[in-house]
Formats: structure tokens, sequence, C-alpha cells
């Protein structure tokens, strides 16, 4: 691309809960970036599902989270593979379903566009985390005792699963939606009152529903920047004023603190430093993933929880701050995910597609 700008694509908004969540990332990162280096084109999902392009921002960024929301007007039928020829790389920050979960990393395979983040695969599998368990326990990393539910189980045989729960995990327990993000609809359960509503709760979420032991430990968490060769963060440390990290934590401050570096002896960092770098290769992840752990001090055990394929951004986010700690601003992190969304699309294009090709 010599010295042209490299024209970046923001996609944001979406279809979740994490609607809000998702237009603060995107303002952060269109504060952030380089004007010298970037036009920024905005693209707004908004809360219907109707794309909104916006105009190219050059130098003039926007100041206030309202300016994101385009006025509605329905693109012009066939302009979102268009994409490819008005962006050279599109961030994706789309949080939960309908974004960080493979479907529009699928529209963006589809329109040939590089995008920064993991794949199709990873981000679906990273998004359900009853699947993201499964291929956890394939590769043989330490986690929590859990169970996993259908909806319809639920529906039709509420004792039966609050009986298997109970047998199983005993209290407390986590009941958690299968494919949610930033800490939705999430509730800690330490009585069969509690796990009853817990579980009403989840599945008002999502069809799939997953119940972990609690473990009293210490919550850790690890970014990877990355395709290939992988740069691990600084490990950091979630305190949560609640009970548990929730969304109102997570986005509005609560009283949480985050201890950036962890105090943790230098084992147990290099060990999550391994199993980070192991998870996100069990599920071919690619660009940037923050992953979360928990360490029971007291026994020196350590499990991974979870993986987020497309942290947020947002002024209370760790991953920006994780690898801030570590010697790599917020504007370089930008720099790094394009320039690997970019190689790892090179890469694919060397994928032959015809056979009739290797005659």
């Amino acid at each position: 691309m010599g010295n042209q700008k490299i024209r970046l694509g923001i996609i944001y908004g979406g279809k979740s809960s994490e609607h809000e969540v998702s237009l603060r990332t995107a303002m952060s990162i269109m504060q952030a970036v380089d004007a010298n280096k970037y036009e920024v084109t905005p693209v707004y999902v908004q809360l219907d599902g109707a794309w909104v392009t916006g105009e190219t921002l050059a130098g003039q960024l926007p100041d206030k989270i309202e300016a994101l929301r385009l006025s509605a007007k329905t693109p012009k039928s066939g302009s979102l593979f268009a994409m490819n020829e008005q962006m050279d790389v599109v961030f994706p920050v789309v949080h939960g379903p309908f974004g960080e979960d493979g479907t529009i990393q699928g529209l963006l395979e589809l329109a040939n566009i590089p995008y920064v983040g993991t794949g199709v695969m990873a981000s679906a599998i990273g998004m359900d985390k009853w699947m993201m368990k499964t291929v956890f326990a394939q590769a043989g990393l330490p986690q929590v005792k859990y169970v996993g539910f259908l909806r319809s189980q639920w529906e039709k045989g509420q004792d039966d699963v609050m009986d298997r729960i109970e047998r199983e995990l005993g209290y407390p327990c986590f009941v958690k939606p299968a494919n949610m993000g930033s800490s939705v609809g999430i509730n800690k359960a330490k009585n069969r009152e509690e796990l009853k509503h817990a579980l009403e709760v989840a599945a008002k979420f999502d069809r799939r529903l997953i119940v972990e032991e609690f473990v009293q430990a210490r919550e850790l968490e690890i970014g990877v920047l990355g395709n290939e060769e992988l740069l691990t963060s600084v490990v950091g440390e979630v305190i949560a004023a609640k009970e548990f990290y929730d969304y109102e934590a997570k986005y509005k401050g609560a009283g949480t603190e985050l201890s950036i570096p962890a105090i943790v002896p230098e084992h147990v960092s290099k060990q999550i430093a391994d199993i980070a770098k192991q998870a996100f290769q069990a599920l071919d992840g690619s660009g940037l993933s923050r992953i979360d752990f928990f360490w029971d001090e007291k026994n020196d055990k350590l499990y991974i929880n979870e993986v987020n394929t497309m942290p947020g951004f947002t002024p209370f986010s760790m991953y920006p701050m994780l690898f801030q700690a570590a010697g790599v601003s917020y504007s370089e992190l930008i720099d790094r995910l394009v320039q690997l969304a970019i190689e790892r699309h090179a890469d694919k294009g060397r994928n032959v597609v015809d056979a009739e090709e290797l005659d």
C-alpha cells in the first residue's frame, strides 16, 4: 500500500444486548487511530439489523457516542459485498451474538475482505462456552467441572436438571447462557431457589446453558496477540467488589479493581502464558484474544475459564491495558492487529481453490 493511507472500516453496533458496549469500543478505536495512517469508514449495524455506512472520517473523529448512531437508511442492494472495493481491512467490534460468533466473520470471508481477529470457526467456538470447554478438554487443558443443558431440557424437566446439577456440582455454582459475552445473563446460585432463577434468566438469552462448579480462586487474565507467532501480555487480576465480575463491573466500574500486573508468583504467570497460547492454538485463533483463568492460590491450581475472541477496547477494558503494561501502546496495538489481518488474508490467498490449477 506504499505511503497511501490504509482504508480501515470499523463495524460496530449489532443485534445483541452488547450493542452499547460495541459503540464504546468503536469510539475508543476511532479516537486512537493515527489519521496520518488511516482513513476510517464507520459501518453501523443497527439493533434491527440494518447496515448503515457513514462518510469516511479523514482526521475528524467523533467525540460523542451519539455521533456513532448514523442516520437510518437502507443500504443499496449488494453494497455490503462492495466493501472490498472501498476498504483495505475491516475491524469488526460487534460484541456478542451476531458479531463475535463467526457470523460477521463469515460475511467478510464471502466478501473477500481482510479483517481483524479470529476466523469463523475460532469465533464460533470462542463464543459458545459449551463448545469451547469441549475443545479445551480435548486439548487437555485444566478446567473446573461443568455440565451443559439445552433450554428444551430445562423446560421439560426442571427438577431433573437441578437434581443433576446438585449431584455433580453442588453449591455454589455459576449458571451461564452458552452464547453470550460481557457476563450478560450470568448468575451465582447458592441454593435450589437461586439455581432455578439463574437457569430461568440464562434461558432467556440462549438455547444452550452451561453450569460450572464454584472454586475459591483469584480471577486472572492475559492477552494474546498474533497469528502463528504469539505474543502474550502481562497477567492482570480482576478484584471484583461484587461476588463476580459482572456486566456492571466490566463496563461501569462498579467498584471493581484491576491489578496490572497481577501480584502472583513467576511460575503462575509463566503457566498462564503457556496455557493461553495452547488454548489460542486449539481454537485456531488469530489476531487477538483475552483468556481468563481461575487460580486457586491455596492449592496452587490453575483453571482456564474462557477465551474472549473480541475483547472490548473501552476505557475499562483489560486487553489494551494488559498490553500497555507489556510495552505495547493502544495505537500500536491497533496497528499490529491491522497488519496481522492483512497478513492472514494474504496467507489464505495462497490456498488453491480450483483443483484444475494443480494440473
